[in-house]
């Protein structure tokens, strides 16, 4: 065996008996989440001894990360600074209403979130130009190292949640507590995606419009002056962004469903409160495993299929344990069928999505075939599928919630199961998440950097498969949403006690309305934004080229820092006002208008927010594989089609990455705070009964 092979044994070894030692001798089951958390960030650990210490042989492609690092330090650096200035205010809102207990909760939340996001952007930035280097050496090598850097991320964003949330519960001894946990996770979440969405997509689209179909030079093209700030926004979007994302999607699903569970003890015993976090526990372990399976690499195999043998191995694995804990803790395996269930949901969701917007698939070929004949047909096709694209997962979902209370006998606890289940492949699934944009910077860096066209061209490939994996997470994360509003939608109203919704009162209809009016008013800000920014973007590129016609001929640097500036500025501006909607609306309907208002509102809020976010992110991505199907063939460089598929890409990016992430944490966010304010509702006086 290599070292880092005995230290993944020795890790394990250690690890797996401490938590048979604790369970079968009696220990307290909370160490159980202690120790698989500190086991996640052992082996994370492990990961990073294989990236940060190797050597970059490139000093061209050492100096472009260096660059890159520092604009992404600096705007995530202003980004918290931001976003902390706002808690303090939402903070005192929190402890006038609900005390202090929540607000401390409420603030750890917020930071810690901040933390995992501030961690996937230092991973990322070194596991790309480690990458982009190890290219140079074999195709192999490349994935290898990008499949690890994912692999970090997802380890440490959980191993990070359960920890925090395993001392809080032994703090507070309450989950009702933790809700302002999962408010501040959610709304830092928000804040950090639409922040850095709006940066990623207004450099790419500036870029894109200016460089490829204007000056018709190619993508990562250093005399294009938002080059820079493209391959940054990778990190601080779709990096620091996601991890924030999937930080909150983890912790509020175990917060939601131990509230619930705390209820329950009176059926199933007092080691029901166990279950969510242990069956997280169960899935971080079986991703661990299933992230080694993807080592396992053999030149003649596709990336693919390497990534499917590790999704397998740990959806296998999650669903013994799944059944294993159910039969142990509770004596009921119908609750494990469901979690298997919620396995399987992910598992057709993410089919469902690869089918729509994968490379190679009948919808994109279809889309890119119609950039042939112009944008317009571009743009029709690619709505046309979209718009079909959620419908499929929608009917899984629904099937396996409705088949798993029923084979309950009609448990809530089987829907809390179901949605564990859409979590416990969560690691794995950040793995190829982070794996994306890692491989698209490490190609931006190549190219950049000077490095030849054979570890340029191995980058794109890995960068094209990386882009539907990244499309497959963020169904994932609709799955996981839609199905925690049904935990959100019991638990609300058990807690308000308002089991019936009067739909003859004009009250109830009129606020479903405004809910489902909501995810379309927050869309229309994130995509504003979004082209506000790339209009300045795209000035300020032609500006430079205008000024500076050296810049076009090669002689000449542009001037990155000011895209990346003009970025910065505008993402940081925009990122409040969507933020503090989702924030204070709830509490505001709430106590003018009462928890049956509230309750409608958030019906029609989220029920909007997954069938609209789901929509974004399959068309964008079809669009962008469309684009790069185009780019296969040479010959059609700067030709009708090219220009076609182009505009349909960069009408795709804000859709994929700013509008269809935000409305997911805002799902998430809306629900928690109607949560947290659901205890008090029933206690104030309202405008409307």
């Amino acid at each position: 065996m290599t070292s880092n092979r005995w230290l993944y044994f020795l890790g394990l070894l250690l690890f797996g008996g401490l938590i048979v030692a604790a369970v079968t001798s009696g220990f307290n089951l909370w160490s159980v989440p202690i120790l698989v958390g500190l086991f996640a960030i052992y082996l994370a650990g492990v990961f990073v001894s294989r990236i940060i210490f190797r050597k970059v042989n490139s000093k061209e492609m050492s100096e472009v990360s260096d660059d890159i690092h520092a604009a992404a330090r600096t705007y995530l650096r202003r980004q918290i600074r931001t976003i902390l200035l706002a808690v303090p205010f939402m903070a005192a809102i929190v402890g006038i209403f609900m005390g202090w207990r929540e607000a401390t909760a409420f603030v750890l939340g917020v930071c810690t979130s901040i933390t995992a996001g501030y961690l996937g952007m230092s991973i990322s930035v070194r596991t790309n130009v480690q990458t982009a280097d190890q290219a140079e050496q074999s195709f192999s090598s490349a994935f290898r190292t990008a499949v690890f850097g994912g692999g970090v991320m997802g380890l440490l964003v959980t191993g990070l949640s359960l920890l925090v949330l395993t001392i809080l519960f032994l703090i507070f001894k309450d989950p009702n507590v933790l809700v302002g946990f999962g408010v501040g996770g959610s709304l830092a979440a928000l804040f950090g995606q639409i922040g850095g969405g709006i940066f990623t997509k207004s450099a790419d689209v500036g870029a894109d419009l200016v460089g490829k179909v204007e000056e018709k030079i190619p993508e990562d093209d250093p005399r294009n002056a938002a080059v820079i700030a493209d391959l940054v926004g990778d990190n601080v979007g779709d990096c620091a962004g996601r991890g924030a994302d999937l930080f909150q999607t983890f912790s509020d699903d175990i917060i939601t469903a131990s509230v619930v569970c705390a209820t329950l003890v009176s059926i199933y015993g007092s080691k029901v409160i166990y279950l969510p976090i242990l069956l997280q526990c169960v899935g971080i372990v079986s991703s661990a495993i299933g992230i080694l399976a993807t080592r396992q690499w053999s030149p003649d195999q596709k990336p693919t299929s390497i990534f499917n043998i590790g999704l397998w191995t740990s959806s296998i694995l999650s669903a013994a344990g799944a059944m294993a804990l159910s039969y142990w803790l509770i004596d009921d395996i119908t609750i494990g069928v469901a979690a298997i269930l919620g396995i399987a949901t992910t598992l057709i969701t993410a089919a469902t999505t690869r089918h729509y917007a994968g490379i190679n698939h009948a919808p994109v070929n279809k889309i890119a075939a119609a950039s042939h004949r112009g944008a317009a047909l571009t743009l029709m096709t690619g709505t046309a599928f979209g718009l079909r694209s959620p419908i499929i997962s929608m009917l899984t979902i629904i099937a396996a919630i409705m088949l798993a209370f029923k084979i309950s006998g009609g448990m809530i606890l089987a829907i809390i199961a179901v949605n564990i289940g859409t979590d416990l492949l969560i690691a794995i699934i950040m793995a190829s998440d982070a794996f994306g944009p890692i491989v698209d910077n490490a190609a931006g860096i190549a190219k950049i950097g000077k490095a030849k066209r054979k570890v340029f061209e191995s980058l794109s490939h890995l960068d094209t498969i990386g882009n539907t994996l990244k499309a497959t997470t963020k169904s994932y994360a609709m799955a996981s949403g839609t199905v925690t509003a049904f935990v959100l939608f019991a638990t609300f109203f058990t807690i308000t006690k308002n089991t019936v919704l009067d739909l003859i009162t004009p009250y109830a209809i009129g606020f479903i309305f405004v809910g489902i009016s909501l995810p379309f008013l927050m869309s229309s800000l994130v995509i504003g934004a979004t082209a506000k920014t790339a209009e300045l973007m795209v000035d300020e590129v032609r500006d430079q080229f205008k000024q500076n016609p050296a810049i076009m001929e090669g002689k000449a640097k542009p001037n990155y820092s000011h895209c990346v500036d003009i970025a910065t500025k505008n993402a940081l501006r925009e990122m409040l006002i969507p933020g503090a909607i989702a924030f204070v609306l709830p509490i505001t309907i709430g106590f003018l208008f009462g928890s049956a208002a509230l309750g409608a509102l958030l019906i029609g809020a989220v029920s909007s927010s997954a069938l609209l976010g789901a929509y974004f992110n399959n068309t964008g991505t079809a669009f962008d594989n469309a684009k790069k199907t185009i780019e296969e063939d040479s010959s059609l460089d700067g030709s009708l089609a090219h220009a076609s598929a182009v505009v349909g890409d960069t009408y795709g990016d804000p859709l994929k990455d700013v509008a269809g992430p935000s409305l997911l944490i805002f799902m998430k966010l809306i629900g928690m705070t109607s949560l947290l304010i659901a205890p008090i509702l029933n206690t104030v006086t309202v405008i409307f009964k």
